[in-house]
Parts: C-alpha cells; sequence; structure tokens
C-alpha cells in the first residue's frame, strides 16, 4: 500500500488541476468586437437616407443626433444597421453630425457631412419688392447712419474697439431717428485663402446677418467694399489694372449671390474714397465701377434691379463735379447713385493738431464765432461755401435723376476745451450737423453721418450725444 499512495496523490492531483483549469475558462468574458461598414457618408443638399452596417458579438448603441439628421437602428444587439434620414439643406455651407457606436469600451464614429444648397450664378430676373427706382428710393430714405470702425476693422469686427454689431443695436438705431445705415466693410482679409479670391462662408453669413437685422427693421442699407486694405485704393493704375478688376468682379459676384435675397431695402456701393486725381485715373476707376456694375447684374434676381452706388473721385466734391463725366454702363436705366463725402473745412472736422499752413478751427457759423479766441474761427468753409458745394451736386447728378449720397460727413468734437469755450464749440458742431443735414436734402443728397460709437454707444444702446443727434434730427425734417 505505501508503494502506491505517491502514485494516487499524484493522480488526484493532475484531476484537480484539470478541473480548476475548465473552471477558469468557463469564466472568462469574451472580448468585445464592434465594426461600422463606413466612418462617413456625404449627402447633398437635398439630403436622403443611407445604412450602415454594424458587425457586433454584443450589445451597441448609437448616439448624438441634430434637428436635420435623424438615425435609427434595426437592432442594437449583435449585428445590425443604422438608418441615417437627412434633411435638405436650405443654407450653402455644408454642415455635419459625427454619431458615436459604441460597445463597451471600444467606439466608432460616423461623420455625417452633407453640402451646402449650391446657389446658381444666374437666375432669372426678379422684380418683387424691387418696384422702386434711383429717384424713388432715394425719397424714402430721410436720415441715414454709418456703423463705422467695425465690419470695417482690420483683425476682426472687434479690432477697432467696438463691439459686435447686435439686433438690439440696430433697433435702437431705428428707435433713435435713422432710417437708414451704411455699412463700412471689409472682404479681403477674410479670404479663404491669400492666393485665390473665394471669401470665407462664415464672413458672408455674418455680414448677411447684420444686413438681416437692418432690414427687419425697415431699414434701408448701404453695402460697401470700404478701404480693405488698400488693394483698390492703391492700385488706380494701368500696371494692376487688369488684377483689380479680376478681384473686383469676383468678390462683388460672392457678395451679390449671397445678397441676392434682399429687395430693395439693400444697395451696394462699389468702394469707399477711391484716390483720383486726373483723367486718366478716372478711366480707370470708371474700369473699376463697371466691374462691379457687371458682376452684380450678372447674378440675377433681384440683383437686377437692385440700385447701385458708384464714389466720385476720392469722393471729393470738387473733383467729382470736374472729373467724373461719364457713368459705368448699366442695363438697367434709373438704378444708380453716386457718391461723395464731406470733411470740410479741414480744419474744423478733421484735423488734429496746429500746422505751419494754419490752425484747427474750432468755431463754425456766421453766429458762433468766438470774441475771446476769434484765431479759432473757421476763416472758410461755412454756409455758402456748403450751398455751392451741393449744389454742384444737384446740377451735376440729382437734377438728371442720379441721386447722390454723402456717404460721410461729421465734425470732431474739441475735448481739450472747457468752459464757455466748449459750450460754444458744442453748440457750433451741432450747428454745423443740422445745417450740413439739410443743405443735403435741399439739393438732392442722402445724408449719412459717420460715427464710430461716440453718437450712439453700441455696447449700453444709449445717446452719447444728444445735441448733435437732435441736430441731424432736425435737419433732416
Amino acid at each position: 500500500m505505501k508503494i502506491r499512495e505517491p502514485y494516487l496523490f499524484l493522480g488526484f492531483l493532475a484531476l484537480a488541476i484539470v478541473f480548476a483549469s475548465c473552471k477558469k475558462k468557463d469564466v472568462v468574458t469574451k472580448q468585445a468586437e464592434l465594426s461600422v461598414s463606413s466612418s462617413e457618408e456625404l449627402f447633398t443638399s437635398e439630403g436622403g437616407t443611407s445604412e450602415v452596417a454594424v458587425t457586433s458579438n454584443s450589445n451597441w448603441n448609437v448616439t448624438n443626433s441634430a434637428a436635420w439628421c435623424t438615425a435609427n437602428a434595426s437592432t442594437t444587439s449583435g449585428n445590425g444597421k443604422i438608418a441615417f434620414t437627412v434633411q435638405s439643406n436650405p443654407a450653402t455651407s455644408e454642415r455635419s453630425v459625427i454619431f458615436s457606436v459604441t460597445s463597451g469600451s471600444i467606439s466608432k464614429g460616423i461623420n455625417i457631412r452633407q453640402l451646402g444648397k449650391t446657389i446658381l450664378d444666374s437666375i432669372a430676373p426678379d422684380a418683387s419688392g424691387m418696384s422702386s427706382n434711383a429717384v424713388q428710393l432715394a425719397a424714402k430714405i430721410r436720415l441715414g447712419l454709418n456703423i463705422g470702425n467695425t465690419l470695417e476693422a482690420i483683425g476682426s469686427e472687434t479690432a477697432w474697439g467696438n463691439p459686435k454689431i447686435t439686433k438690439a443695436f440696430i433697433d435702437f438705431v431705428k428707435q433713435s431717428g435713422f432710417n437708414a445705415v451704411r455699412i463700412p466693410c471689409s472682404w479681403d482679409q477674410y479670404r479663404v485663402n491669400t492666393s485665390g479670391t473665394d471669401l470665407k462662408t462664415d464672413w458672408l453669413n455674418r455680414v448677411k446677418e447684420v444686413v438681416q437685422y437692418c432690414v427687419d427693421d425697415s431699414l434701408y442699407v448701404i453695402l460697401n467694399i470700404h478701404w480693405d486694405g488698400g488693394w483698390l485704393d492703391n492700385n488706380i493704375n494701368s500696371q494692376n489694372q487688369a488684377s483689380v478688376i479680376e478681384k473686383q468682379k469676383s468678390f462683388w459676384k460672392q457678395i451679390a449671390l449671397k445678397m441676392r435675397v434682399f429687395d430693395e431695402h439693400l444697395m451696394f456701393a462699389g468702394s469707399n474714397e477711391p484716390p483720383v486725381d486726373n483723367a486718366t485715373q478716372m478711366n480707370i476707376l470708371l474700369s473699376y465701377h463697371q466691374a462691379f456694375i457687371d458682376a452684380v447684374r450678372s447674378t440675377g434676381g433681384k440683383n437686377t434691379y437692385r440700385v447701385l452706388v458708384v464714389q466720385g473721385p476720392s469722393t471729393d466734391i470738387d473733383k467729382t463735379a470736374t472729373l467724373m463725366n461719364t457713368l459705368p454702363a448699366d442695363p438697367i436705366p434709373g438704378r444708380m447713385m453716386a457718391e461723395v463725402h464731406y470733411y470740410s473745412p479741414y480744419q474744423f472736422c478733421l484735423m488734429e493738431q496746429d500746422a505751419s499752413w494754419g490752425k484747427m478751427f474750432y468755431y463754425w457759423g456766421k453766429d458762433y464765432h468766438s470774441t475771446t479766441d476769434p484765431a479759432r474761427n473757421s476763416n472758410w468753409g461755412e454756409e455758402d461755401y456748403v450751398i455751392d458745394e451741393f449744389q454742384k451736386m444737384k446740377i451735376k447728378f440729382a437734377d438728371k435723376g442720379i441721386p447722390v449720397v454723402l456717404g460721410e460727413f461729421s465734425a470732431m468734437r474739441r475735448n481739450s476745451l472747457s468752459g464757455d469755450a466748449l459750450t460754444l464749440h458744442l453748440a457750433s458742431r451741432a450747428y454745423y450737423a443740422k445745417y450740413v443735414t439739410k443743405q443735403a436734402k435741399a439739393n438732392g443728397m442722402l445724408p449719412f453721418y459717420w460715427d464710430t460709437g461716440g453718437l450712439l454707444s453700441r455696447s449700453s444702446n444709449t445717446v452719447l450725444d444728444q445735441q448733435t443727434l437732435d441736430a441731424l434730427i432736425q435737419g433732416a425734417q
């Protein structure tokens, strides 16, 4: 017996090992397996349905959702399918959403992409909401405000110290007595890349959003290409003429396509203050204006009848009266306006420090001269000068059925003054605003006051300069 016992012991030990091994196999959890037949599904703007197969050896689920896309699983255990249903995309921009398919610790993503609606480069003319010609439209514009130093700011909308334009601010502009706005706008810095002329969809959408704020309030809008880094202003020459025309056409075609839905409340202005000093430069500027007209009209729809604004040389009244003897050709008659600006006398409106050739003016208007500081009285450019200048535009354009936009005018506030001097200066400045506005209206010109946030606060939606606001409203009556 003693000889057998070691063998019996070893036998029992072997059986125990086999039994333990079998028990261990019984408790091992199977490794989860998960795969999907596609990691991305692309839909056209029209939408539709698509199925993605799921292969799994265990339970799984699909998460995420979008208002425009739904996912329905045939099962959530083992192999199955997910049916994606995508609605029509009314926007021109692409959209996407990622759905996650998860089993245990394994997750697979399915990116659902949908292309934006294609805008036809040209559609049939659409006269709905576009019944007013330039003269009729001008009669509806009482008083305009520039939203300056914002959408044209180089760097971003807020780069020059103003907050983003809000619907509440536009509401306040209307509440304050304006029925039109001019939106200076930059475009070149918002190209998709520096080697092309395609504009970023996000920026086009943002500008359209601001225009929509205005149109929703029944405000008339002038949207322009402002200085914009100088790509046009610095190249009014034959050497760069062809490339400027190409960019002008490309930018305006894209702008016009994006804004084509708006009715006559929206007008386009081809540039801002193009510097021109002679007839040769004037002819080149006219070619830039022609590129603008052609690009907008080529898009059809409401743009066929949209009122378009072209700028005089340097938007200077004297240069415009002398050099701008023809306008670009337009296939739609009676749908064009001209534009000039007015900052005269310079010493009163813009001059920030004395120079060897002259001093700053603090007081303007025959009844607003200082008796204690006569060296600061305006010695030119007062009431009679305003009348003479504005009559030049009346004779040149307004009397011929071409309204003139007075796109910018204002006079700076002299904050260094105090006491009686400040009181007289502010009264004089308000009188200037009222007189210029009144004479503009009397001579077929549409006054748009230049403001960068000093008249109406963009952040608090309050009036910061009630005296000037009252003067503008009185002048527009």
